[in-house]
């Protein structure tokens, strides 16, 4: 299969970006050291490019009626400029996909999707489409920068005259930034740290990159690879499709209830409600490591007495907190905060704790 990249790819290869392949795509997972780039987001300001994600324009009068029945979350109490989390069930309980929902206008959507997903996504959403809406797939047309940390605002507010402080969480605008006009400038984020995603023609990325960096080279503004990404996604106990959400695991079991609504109908809605009244078996947690160890994706989870009860699912060293950290399904029972759980690290049964979300208090 044929590696696609960026159009800032040269760039990250210049700048010592270490390349990999991730989800179809050429990406630096880091360019200095992961714990380097990772404090600085959580402390200053950090740039991602993420322009490996889908996005879907959805256009005419039944566009929202499209959204309503293949997405869990209510799309109905958007108002322009507003956007929502929400997720793709599929017809057996489980979920193609986790997105992000732009209302531009009633009439119009821009649907943000994984990189991994997108010929997925679209396919599942075109079969649902009956009704005419016009769909765009403009996933090779647009790159997507995270701007993050607590120095973000003052980074990007040098580049454009819209108010960004007034700009509230999921909430974005369409304006000028680094002197390129129909920016979209959202307040969202996989960190935890704060700060806007920024979606860019490709034609205009080199410029706005470049922009941003000079804007925040005050605050040590650094290039942030997809390492960071992880270890800063996970200290927020975020979910990523593929290790904490999949085709085989429910919303209702990892947590996702609060985007999964039951006043209207969508797909697989019915089963979904009969789940979430009967009560499901196992449930998505976060945990910490009591002893010393670092969980990592599969490894087996057991009681005090050595019984299986459920797999870790992602886990890394924090860097904030200097432990070990995970997300893993564990059967209902031991998933209440303050559980006592074992991860199985090579043979050896280590302890660890079972912590509300977000893992990384600030």
């Amino acid at each position: 299969m044929d590696i696609k990249k960026t159009a800032l790819n040269d760039l990250h290869e210049s700048l010592g970006g270490k390349m990999v392949p991730f989800a179809g795509y050429n990406m630096p997972v880091r360019y200095s050291s992961d714990k380097e780039e990772h404090n600085q987001v959580r402390e200053g300001v950090g740039v991602f490019d993420v322009s490996h994600m889908g996005e879907f324009l959805l256009e005419g009068p039944k566009a929202l009626d499209l959204i309503q029945r293949v997405s869990s979350n209510d799309a109905s109490k958007l108002v322009d400029g507003q956007a929502q989390y929400s997720c793709l069930p599929n017809q057996e309980g489980g979920i193609v996909d986790d997105l992000i929902i732009y209302r531009m206008t009633e009439e119009k959507y821009f649907l943000v999707v994984n990189a991994s997903n997108i010929e997925k996504d679209w396919n599942w959403i075109s079969k649902y489409n009956t009704q005419g809406v016009k769909m765009t797939n403009l996933s090779d047309d647009y790159s997507l920068f995270a701007v993050q940390g607590p120095k973000a605002v003052e980074t990007l507010q040098k580049l454009t005259e819209v108010n960004l402080s007034e700009v509230k969480f999921y909430t974005f605008v369409e304006g000028q930034l680094a002197g390129i006009n129909n920016v979209i400038i959202s307040a969202t984020g996989y960190t935890g740290a704060g700060g806007f995603e920024l979606y860019i023609k490709n034609k205009d990325a080199e410029t706005v990159w470049k922009k941003v960096f000079e804007a925040g080279a005050e605050f040590g503004i650094l290039p942030i690879g997809l390492g960071a990404r992880d270890t800063l996604r996970l200290e927020m106990g975020y979910c990523l499709y593929g290790n904490d959400i999949t085709d085989a695991t429910s919303p209702l079991e990892a947590g996702l209830g609060w985007v999964t609504k039951f006043t209207k109908d969508f797909i697989n809605s019915e089963n979904l409600a009969k789940q979430k009244e009967v009560g499901v078996t196992r449930r998505l947690v976060g945990f910490i490591m009591e002893d010393k160890g670092i969980p990592r994706g599969h490894y087996e989870i057991a009681d005090a007495d050595g019984n299986n009860i459920g797999e870790v699912t992602s886990g890394t060293m924090s860097p904030s907190m200097g432990v070990g950290i995970g997300l893993g399904y564990v059967k209902v029972g031991h998933h209440k905060a303050d559980s006592e759980i074992y991860i199985q690290v090579r043979n050896k049964s280590l302890k660890a704790r079972v912590t509300k979300l977000p893992l990384y208090k600030k």
